[in-house]
């Protein structure tokens, strides 16, 4: 199956305003492009002031990984996300990419390699300003990986936060779906290079240090953007693009719910 038009998906999530008390969408502007960006917002019952934390997540920063966009539209529209807790989301944070099935915006640039100071990409830049003076406790961003044959994630270090990894890594196995082997020949995109100290790598799970990634890419991702600034743990979570489109969907699914689960027990 092929991932839907953009539209649908902007279509999707506008229609969810009238099903899904708490939650708000709009579009905002990027400075320096005609594009805009979806933002969704979900509160408790009762406000923000009755939600234990707030939590990021977002989708489709590379625009040949449209699984994402539809795993976290899905999680909202059947209620899924833990309701105790609000929610910053970017349904989708390369439009322009989705459209065109790219990697990178219609102006050739990674978006996510665009984060540092201030934004490099519109986009990011749009990201910025809005998440600016916002406080997370987690951050969530969904991709997915043409090369894998099973799931894996990426959890940066994090002083003094417990992490959530294993039980998520646990959750998608127990849910039948395929684990990454990350051993051997397989490419995390993080080679040690420089003096940079290479990941550890366990079942599943690339644990990183974020100060290396950082230099190693040469620009901040989304998540090490609001890891450095905004949020006290993150990450980033792979689907195997080979898989069926629904199976895609549905590890997202599971690990995104279980990676909350395990932070309410914290």
């Amino acid at each position: 199956m092929s991932a839907p038009a953009y539209d649908e998906l902007v279509a999707a999530w506008k229609g969810l305003r009238l099903r899904r008390p708490g939650l708000t969408v709009r579009e905002v502007a990027t400075v320096g492009s005609t594009r805009t960006l979806l933002i969704a917002e979900s509160v408790p019952e009762g406000g923000i002031g009755n939600a234990r934390a707030t939590i990021a997540i977002a989708a489709g920063v590379h625009g040949d990984e449209p699984a994402g966009p539809w795993a976290l539209l899905s999680l909202v529209a059947d209620g899924l996300l833990d309701p105790s807790y609000a929610y910053r989301m970017w349904p989708c944070t390369n439009p322009s990419g989705y459209r065109l099935g790219t990697r990178e915006n219609e102006d050739g640039v990674d978006i996510n390699r665009s984060f540092t100071r201030g934004g490099a990409t519109p986009e990011a830049r749009a990201i910025v300003t809005a998440n600016r003076d916002r406080k997370f406790a987690l951050s969530l961003d969904l991709h997915e990986d043409y090369e894998a044959d099973g799931f894996y994630a990426y959890e940066p270090l994090v002083d003094g936060a417990a992490p959530l990894g294993e039980f998520v890594i646990r959750s998608v196995e127990d849910a039948a779906f395929p684990i990454q082997d990350l051993h051997g020949a397989f490419d995390v995109v993080y080679p040690p290079a420089g003096g940079m100290r290479a990941p550890n790598i366990e079942h599943g799970r690339v644990i990183t240090d974020a100060q290396a990634e950082a230099l190693f890419l040469g620009g901040l991702p989304y998540n090490l953007f609001l890891l450095r600034n905004a949020a006290k743990r993150a990450m980033t979570f792979e689907s195997p693009r080979k898989l069926a489109w629904n199976d895609r969907i549905a590890i997202h699914r599971v690990a995104v719910t279980s990676a909350i689960e395990r932070l309410g027990r914290l």
